[in-house]
């Protein structure tokens, strides 16, 4: 009986927190945000491009659109025979008046392509804040606004996760699904307490701020600048602010063996950046929590338990707008499933190939 009883408590706490944060997470995407400033600060708008998607000239035309009185535009691309490059240089033809150019190269500042990749237009900005925005991002027209109104004193960097959207078939689904019930409710619960961890979709920087640590350089000393610069502000004594609701990113067609690769890159990111908080990874997720309720009650305690867990995260997907169809609830269930599996398959080889190019731990592997 006792062993029941613990069992049940257990299995009742994990609940209870998952509802708080579902609770916490809706109330935030039912708040008005924050107001726009009265004065607006030149933005630098960074987009590093690599390859050819099949959402660019959406995603990359939607820079072009931006309700923003005072930006610039640059984009990065490390070779000349990107196929993407035609795409770009049509949108700027297409766009005349807004002040945006295609930069050329590659600067190899750091282990990290993408930092290389972008390192010539930081050089080249000319606004305040510099906004990088990670080419498959699309942009709604108040995307600086939403960045700027975050800026506040002592606020070093404004990020936000991004949010599945446009998913194609089950396991596009799947994706989104680590993204938005999991993901996304967690980054924007952790940044509802003070403790905001920076997104590498989109990285809102105070120029100065970062040109005083180095530039983009310090970026470099984990597997992702994201982790850096969670590490980075923290250590200086400034903030990072997500803005209220995430940025949307396009999906589109996914076959399984890409979405566990995916996560499992950003698993050994996030073992690389921040060891303690990932030992506790195994709490993340219902299925430990439906193990627990199945001991102490069998098939009847999981099947009360899941019905109250995957019932809470549909519900904020349903309020807070993002996509609910046919494939989400098993896609839910079956993320769940693979999280544990990611979790002990992150503990082989630390480092990953990623396009092309082979990242290993650089960093100090500080704990959070």
């Amino acid at each position: 009986m006792i062993l029941i009883v613990t069992l049940t408590a257990l299995a009742l706490a994990l609940l209870l927190a998952h509802l708080a944060s579902v609770f916490v997470v809706a109330r935030r995407l039912h708040r008005p945000a924050p107001p726009r400033p009265p004065v607006a600060p030149r933005v630098t708008l960074l987009r590093p491009v690599c390859g050819l998607d099949r959402f660019d000239a959406e995603t990359l035309g939607s820079s072009f659109l931006l309700d923003y009185p005072d930006y610039e535009v640059i984009f990065c691309a490390a070779r000349a025979d990107d196929p993407v490059v035609p795409v770009i240089a049509d949108l700027i033809a297409r766009h005349p008046d807004t002040q945006a150019r295609l930069l050329i190269g590659e600067d190899r500042i750091t282990a990290n392509p993408k930092l290389n990749n972008v390192q010539k237009g930081w050089l080249a900005a000319t606004g305040d804040w510099v906004a990088m925005a990670d080419a498959n991002l699309l942009l709604p027209p108040d995307y600086l606004w939403q960045l700027v109104a975050e800026a506040q004193e002592g606020v070093a960097l404004v990020t936000s996760p991004p949010l599945g959207l446009r998913a194609e078939g089950a396991w596009a689904t799947l994706e989104s699904a680590f993204l938005n019930g999991n993901q996304a409710r967690l980054q924007l619960l952790a940044d509802e307490v003070g403790k905001g961890f920076a997104q590498g979709k989109t990285l809102f920087w105070d120029r100065d701020f970062l040109e005083a640590q180095g530039g983009l350089h310090p970026l470099g000393r984990f597997l992702a600048e994201d982790v850096a610069a969670t590490h980075l502000v923290r250590a200086a004594g400034r903030k990072i602010k997500l803005t209220t609701r995430p940025f949307a990113q396009p999906i589109g067609p996914r076959d399984l063996r890409a979405v566990w690769d995916r996560q499992l890159r950003w698993s050994k990111v996030r073992r690389d950046g921040f060891p303690v908080l990932f030992v506790l990874e195994p709490l993340n997720g219902g299925l430990l929590a439906m193990l627990l309720a199945g001991l102490a009650w069998g098939p009847p305690g999981v099947l009360a338990l899941a019905w109250k867990w995957y019932g809470a995260e549909l519900y904020l997907c349903w309020r807070a707008g993002w996509p609910v169809g046919r494939w989400t609830l098993p896609m839910m269930i079956l993320r769940d499933l693979m999280m544990p599996a990611l979790w002990v398959v992150t503990f082989g080889k630390r480092g990953f190939e990623w396009r092309g190019n082979s990242m290993a731990p650089t960093g100090l592997g500080a704990a959070e």
